[in-house]
Order: C-alpha cells, then structure tokens, then sequence
C-alpha cells in the first residue's frame, strides 16, 4: 500500500504545479503520434510509463528496452472514431543480457472523403485521404542492475491529398527500480524534433497581382506558403507496482502524470489482474484533471498462451471517447 501511495504521490506533484496552464490543442501536427498501440497498456488507463515487459513499451518509454528480458513482435488494430484506422507495428531484439534494439511503424489513414466546396457543398465527386505514418528505431540498455535508459529516432510524414509534411523526432526516457518489491519510476519525453511545413500541389494558385488593372497577365503560377508547426511533445512521469498474492494470483498497478506541449496536465491510472499468468482483465480511467477532455474510463482483457519457446499473447480494449464514441485496439503478440 506504501508503494501505491508513493505512486500516486509522484504523479500528483508532476501535474499539481501547472494545472492552471492553458490548453494549446491544436497547435501541432503529427497527432497520430499521441494514438497509444499496446491493447493491453490502454486498458490500463494508457498508464505505460513504467511498464516494460513487451515490444510496445518502449513507444512509452524507450528506457524499457533495457528491462526486456526476451525479443518480440506486436502488431496492434486501433478502430478509431470517424471511421478512421490506426495501426501499429513494434519489434524489440534481446541483443545482449542487458540491451534491446527496436523497430516500430506506426500508420494512420482516413479512408476516401467526399471533396466538398462552398459551390459543390454535396461533393465534388473527387475524393481525398488522409495517410500518416512513422517509422522509428530505438535502443534501451540497463546501466545497473536497476536502472536503464533509452532512446527512439523517428522519421514522420503526414500527408493530406497532395500536400506533405515531414519532420524528425526524438524519444528519451530512464527506468528505475526503487525496491525490490518491483516498483519502478519512469520518466520520458516524447516527440522532440524538427517543425514541419506542408508542400504540394494542393497549395500551389493562380495568382493576379493587379486586380485593378487590365490586361496584365491574372493567372500567374504561385504557391501558398503555410507556417511551420512543431511536433506534440509530451513529458510523462509515473510508477507502476506488482502485488503477487500467490502462484497463481496477481496485480499490476500503473499511474502517469502527462505534461504536453498542446494541452493541460493530467493523471492516467490503471490496473491489471492476472490469473496463472494466463488470463487478465484490466481497467483504468485516462487524463484526469485534464481541460475539456474528451476521454474517461478504459476496460479490457487479454490472454497469453505458452507453446513450447514462445509466448503467444492475444490483448482487447475499449477506450470511452464522450462525443465521437469509443474506441477499440486489438494486439497480437509473440514473445521468443
């Protein structure tokens, strides 16, 4: 119970201080970057910071890597709102006892919408898509036997129509093991990295520079120039405790405090329990004391199979969204 408390106690000092900031949403591109993959951490309330036993962590925390003990592969379905579908691929490689390399691709794609005009307002009969991807690569190592650090390079592009953007970014983050006990603190910061400009054709116009005046040239070729935005940068701070009530009982226990660049402080917590390590159900709630948010409770299960050298792991959840309804991830997994 100590642990828990102490748990909560970081997560309330970390937001407490700002709470009083002001909202900045929509300020940044690259939002698919803030989409959380792993079914069974956003089940958990997106409470992932200290939580490292599968590939997806390390889009948490890539100090994570250091703590794997064993590679593997997820990939994750996300059914988003509006028909959009997310979709998320991480691979972590056990290169030595103490080491993990990783490789994460994370896309997003709007399917076709109708082109709408101010003259056309029921459609144009052309359609446009909007695709997002990343792709990145990471590295964790232990430097002792209880803490480790990491960190993930990532390439972004996002493209509306014919019009592209693309930017670098960065990951950083520390695990460490306070007890023995297994409570761990976490820290990490997500998505530090070059601004982005959107280019293409959909921005280039036929341009008069003389309205006033005749028999000038009223067509000439120009190009809108759009402003530079930077990416949404988030801090996290959180805990996460094991309780092991017997052999074939357990719990998990995480809390975060999220400090963006384009929104309010706030706290996720959640919690896991396991039944002879082979089925869990799991429940949190996602950015409390958050301004205007839109989000709330999270629910899930998941299931793990042993078969010969590899682990098997099948992962649900369900995550409330207020006005543009829920949402839902599913993750497979393999562990070797």
């Amino acid at each position: 119970m100590k642990n828990i408390l102490f748990c909560l106690s970081i997560s309330i000092l970390a937001v407490v201080p700002s709470m009083e900031g002001q909202s900045k949403t929509g300020t940044t591109i690259g939002q698919f970057l803030l989409i959380e993959p792993s079914g069974r951490i956003s089940a958990m309330g997106n409470a992932g910071v200290a939580v490292y036993d599968e590939a997806m962590s390390s889009y948490y925390n890539p100090a994570s890597l250091g703590h794997i003990a064993n590679s593997s592969v997820q990939f994750s379905h996300n059914a988003w709102f509006a028909g959009i579908v997310h979709d998320y691929f991480a691979a972590s490689l056990h290169i030595s006892n103490v080491s993990s390399l990783a490789l994460s691709i994370s896309a997003l794609n709007s399917g076709e919408i109708a082109v709408r005009t101010v003259e056309q307002p029921l459609g144009t009969g052309e359609q446009y898509t909007v695709a997002d991807y990343s792709i990145g690569i990471g590295y964790g190592q232990k430097i002792t036997e209880r803490f480790s650090a990491g960190m993930q390079v990532s390439y972004i592009q996002e493209t509306i129509w014919h019009s592209t953007l693309s930017a670098i970014s960065f990951n950083f983050g520390t695990l460490y093991k306070i007890s023995d006990s297994g409570l761990l603190l976490g820290a990490s910061i997500s998505n530090v990295g070059t601004r982005g400009r959107y280019n293409g054709t959909d921005i280039r116009i036929s341009y008069d520079y003389d309205a006033t005046r005749n028999g000038d040239n009223g067509s000439l070729p120009a190009e809108l120039l759009t402003d530079e935005f930077s990416l949404p940068i988030v801090f996290r701070v959180g805990c996460a405790y094991p309780v092991v009530l017997d052999g074939n009982n357990e719990f998990h226990f995480a809390v975060d405090a999220f400090h963006p660049s384009d929104n309010s402080e706030s706290i996720s917590f959640g919690g896991e329990y396991k039944f002879m390590n082979t089925f869990a159900l799991r429940a949190g709630y996602q950015h409390l004391f958050q301004t205007d948010s839109e989000l709330g409770l999270t629910l899930g299960a998941g299931i793990l199979w042993d078969i010969d050298t590899y682990v098997l792991h099948v992962d649900y959840s369900m995550n409330e969204h207020k006005r543009l309804g829920n949402t839902q991830r599913m993750t497979i997994g393999m562990d070797f």
